[in-house]
């Protein structure tokens, strides 16, 4: 299983929290998300997660990653 952790911009709310997740849990490979709204990250665990797809994920959910973060 593999981790992948996203500084994302912009989120504020359990809203944000449930469109964020939704979008990204359905990019193929994932199997968990996990979004920390005070600290401003994403966390991805999945199998052969693909980061450009993650990135679109994220950016069709209206929010914006900033910089990947060591896990």
């Amino acid at each position: 299983m593999n981790e992948n952790r996203y500084r994302v911009a912009g989120m504020t709310c359990g809203h944000c929290l449930a469109s964020l997740t939704e979008e990204v849990a359905e990019v193929p490979g994932v199997h968990e998300v996990t979004v920390d709204l005070a600290g401003g990250t994403v966390l991805v665990r999945g199998r052969d997660l693909d980061d450009a797809l993650i990135r679109a994920a994220v950016a069709e959910a209206g929010y914006t990653v900033t910089e990947p973060v060591a896990v």
